[in-house]
């Protein structure tokens, strides 16, 4: 365990925390508690809380939803990406009210009043979100709708409405009506005879207030717009125009015609979002995989979080609505115009229009695989056996890489096993593919499928039932954590005997996200790293709970106190004189206790650079606390997401990568795994890129204390800089260091 050095004189002299030690401990314990940690467990105690050291989390993600709205308000983006945008900052706002806003109100439902670690009660976290969502809500729909539309028309992009369309496409939208919408839509009136009806998670639906002709009782209907229809219709497609109307306009046109004989008084569009932060007792559970199931079931009809709806709509049906739904004023967002526009990037795949959006990227062969005569790939084991090598996505292709990896491997007769950790993938990917046909050719095949994977469990289900049914070992891991580590393993006979080949992934073995998200493999076969994977597998599949690895980091067990220990190295040095530096890049920083070692580190003189996409929850560059510390944050064409961590260690230079970031989740409840890169090259390349990500003047933005983002501008005489565009280049040209150890 971690020795837990005194911390500097500022956090104990800070009026926080001066003569309030056991308050802030107990408060310490309860939270802990309240993560389903056990306070005694904890390498070092908790000895900060409130704001004057950190940030709260919810309200630092939204801060990353602005940079990413930023791309879409960026006139120097190309416009369908900048339209791509709007739908994900739209999609990152539903998923954000599912989970965290979700999270939240189900504890202030049940009472809970206990402060975050930035000493907020979950009400003031809420009605924090509903200020700066309010904000977010105005900002990306004057960008859409004052902006972005009118410039998709200049380009002949047109959204028109079905009152200013001419005769011939009136006519064209009525013949779609009545063959493509009619027949699937279900008008569900609601009366002493018909119960309010249930309206499913993100689905938008027409509220219609309307009346018998010969009376003046008003009666209430609802109808969903079927989501297996597009959100807009092409009408008309010509050369330089294209012409589009949205369905839920052409329906509520076409109202009339389902409830004939009764006059329709309004109709207008809302939309719910449901809480997916559901409850589960795994300890209790016979089957986890029945008990996710059920949990899919109870999502369906989970607890309304927000709803979303045309603020024309009259104040009665408003009333009636917010009653059934039974939901609060506070969690009603009023809308002028379409709503739920995670749809917008339906209007990127419009075909014709490329000069609208990025050059397309084609992903690069890695050297390693590069032939002379460019005849075949070379052989993917005797390339593994001639080096260590690090493939970057998307930069280089996950096809030919690690997708490829399986795939021989199912296929070689040599391969014995094949085992392999699965948190998310496609739903037609070719890794499963490939390991199910290993498994019918009788290899041993075992795969550990993350069942808890949030809104990709029906997808894992789906999948761990085809690999079971193809004679595959399918476990579904531990009770309580979750299996987010990116682990292959391949086992083969060769003349010399059996041979172990891995590979260990920052991100998931999904080829879509595999071309849009920034990630690190890396392949070996060394015996150390194969024995360590090993014993993990064994872990997952069987029972092992005092298992010890030799390189590997990992968690929960191990992984917390050997970060720690290389920050107090860090430590130690700094306070000898000697060079002391730590770089991190990962997706989120928030965990307290890593925090405020940091916070440690920086007093003692270590220079911290820290690159974080998403959430951080650490305050750099205040005085007297993180002077020494540095906050980056990229968001650009490619998401960011690779784990990769740097340690001076004495002038040995450590570097480590994986799928773990700096989070409580991370470092106590989930099966993660950081790997040692010790190849002088492949450290040289790793190097470099985290050197280039702080080098950013296009993409990066930097964390200043007050908690606000400030982006990077280039300086005087700086040339323009931005890292997406830099490396899409260097892995054609092939000019800086190349991550394999035997390329030159």
């Amino acid at each position: 365990m971690a020795n837990s050095s005194r911390l500097p004189d500022i956090l104990l002299k800070n009026s926080a925390f001066t003569g309030k030690k056991e308050a802030v401990n107990r408060k310490k314990n309860e939270i802990l508690s309240n993560k389903g940690l056990n306070p005694d467990d904890q390498p070092s105690d908790l000895k900060i809380f409130g704001k004057e050291y950190f940030i709260n989390y919810e309200l630092s993600w939204l801060k990353f939803n602005w940079r990413v709205l930023h791309e879409a308000q960026n006139p120097n983006n190309t416009l369908l990406e900048r339209v791509k945008f709007i739908g994900i900052v739209c999609s990152n706002l539903d998923e954000f009210y599912q989970k965290r806003v979700g999270g939240l109100k189900r504890q202030y439902h049940a009472g809970v009043r206990e402060l975050s670690l930035d000493g907020l009660t979950p009400k003031e976290q809420l009605t924090a979100i509903r200020k700066d969502v309010g904000k977010m809500i105005r900002a990306y729909r004057d960008c859409f709708f004052n902006d972005l539309l009118p410039a998709l028309q200049n380009e002949g992009i047109k959204i028109l409405t079905y009152n200013k369309l001419n005769t011939e496409l009136k006519e064209k939208a009525d013949d779609y009506f009545s063959k493509q919408i009619y027949p699937i839509i279900t008008p569900l009136a609601v009366d002493e005879g018909h119960p309010f009806p249930f309206i499913s998670n993100k689905s938008r639906s027409l509220a219609i207030k309307l009346k018998e002709r010969d009376s003046d009782i008003h009666h209430f209907a609802r109808v969903k717009i079927p989501a297996n229809r597009p959100r807009w219709i092409m009408l008309q497609k010509e050369k330089s125009e294209v012409i589009l109307l949205s369905t839920s306009d052409l329906i509520k046109q076409k109202i009339s015609t389902l409830f004939p004989g009764m006059d329709i008084i309004s109709a207008h569009i809302f939309r719910v979002t449901r809480n997916a932060d559901i409850e589960r007792n795994e300890e209790e559970a016979d089957d986890l995989l029945e008990l996710i199931e059920d949990e899919l079931r109870e999502r369906r009809f989970a607890e309304i979080v927000r709803l979303e709806i045309d603020k024309e709509t009259p104040d009665d049906v408003k009333h009636f609505l917010l009653s059934q739904l039974n939901i609060k004023k506070h969690d009603v967002f009023d809308m002028d115009g379409p709503l739920g526009l995670a749809d917008a990037t339906q209007l990127y795949d419009i075909e014709g229009y490329d000069h609208l959006k990025d050059t397309p990227w084609t992903p690069t062969l890695h050297p390693v695989f590069k032939h002379e005569l460019d005849e075949e790939l070379p052989d993917i084991f005797n390339a593994i056996r001639d080096g260590d090598f690090i493939v970057h996505h998307p930069y280089q292709s996950f096809e030919t890489s690690t997708q490829r990896f399986v795939e021989e491997a199912a296929k070689d007769p040599k391969v014995l096993a094949i085992k392999q950790t699965l948190y998310r993938t496609s739903s037609d990917s070719p890794v499963m593919h490939a390991l199910v046909r290993a498994a019918e050719a009788d290899k041993q095949v075992a795969v550990l499928v993350e069942l808890k994977a949030r809104f990709d469990e029906e997808r894992n289900i789906s999948w761990a039932q085809k690999l079971e049914k193809a004679g595959a070992h399918v476990s579904y891991g531990i009770a309580g954590l979750k299996i987010h580590t990116k682990l292959t393993i391949v086992v083969r006979e060769e003349d010399d005997g059996l041979r172990r080949y891995l590979h260990i992934g920052t991100g998931n073995y999904h080829p879509d996200t595999a071309q849009l998200y920034e990630d690190l493999g890396y392949f070996t076969c060394r015996e150390d790293l194969a024995s360590d994977v090993t014993d993990i597998f064994n872990l997952l599949t069987g029972y092992a709970p005092e298992q010890s690895y030799e390189k590997m980091l990992v968690a929960p067990k191990h992984m917390r106190n050997r970060i720690t220990d290389l920050i107090d190295s860090e430590i130690k040095a700094a306070k000898n004189g000697k060079e002391a530096r730590i770089i991190g890049k990962m997706n989120n920083l928030e965990d307290p206790l890593i925090i405020q070692k940091l916070y440690e580190a920086s007093e003692a003189g270590v220079k911290i650079d820290l690159i974080v996409r998403s959430v951080c929850r650490l305050i750099p560059q205040k005085k007297g606390l993180s002077e020494n510390i540095h906050v980056h944050a990229i968001v650009g064409r490619f998401l960011e997401h690779s784990r990769c961590y740097y340690f001076h260690a004495g002038g040995e230079e450590k570097y480590l990568i994986g799928s773990a970031d700096w989070m409580h989740r991370n470092l106590d409840a989930r099966i993660e795994v950081l790997a040692p890169i010790e190849n002088s090259t492949l450290k040289k390349y790793l190097k470099f890129f985290l050197n280039l990500n702080m080098k950013d003047n296009q993409q990066r933005w930097v964390l200043i204390p007050n908690g606000k983002y400030k982006k990077v501008k280039p300086g005087k005489d700086e040339a323009e800089l931005s890292i997406h565009q830099f490396l899409m280049n260097h892995v054609k040209t092939g000019n800086p260091p190349t991550p394999c150890s035997t390329c030159k």
